[in-house]
């Protein structure tokens, strides 16, 4: 199991929650963030912190937005596991399910 970024993160990227990350497994793309399923730990420091709502339990998904398990998932297909976002930094792209999202902002 592992936590999910979704639809209220994009054009948003408030990156609050990657102060709170004790593993440095959320990475930045062009729009949104998004956490490494195999570098997440669990602990939920992160969504607290998330200033809007966009980080949920893998199971917690609301359905409108089931999709960005996917996203946040495959958004690693190329990347492999680089063993933590800070020396990484923005990766210049996002998932096909971002990307569709209009720009101006995520979820309203």
């Amino acid at each position: 199991m592992t936590y999910v970024i979704a639809e209220p993160c994009v054009d948003v990227k408030d990156k609050g929650c990657l102060e709170e990350c004790p593993v440095d497994c959320i990475y930045e793309g062009q729009r949104s963030l998004y956490i490494h399923p195999d570098e997440c730990v669990d602990c939920g420091a992160c969504e607290p912190v998330c200033p809007v709502e966009a980080i949920y339990y893998e199971d917690d998904v609301p359905e409108e937005w089931s999709d960005y398990y996917r996203a946040n998932v495959e958004f690693f297909d190329d990347l492999g596991s680089p063993g933590g976002a800070a020396r990484l930094g923005v990766v210049p792209r996002d998932h096909a399910v971002v990307t569709a999202v209009p720009h101006g902002g995520g979820a309203s």
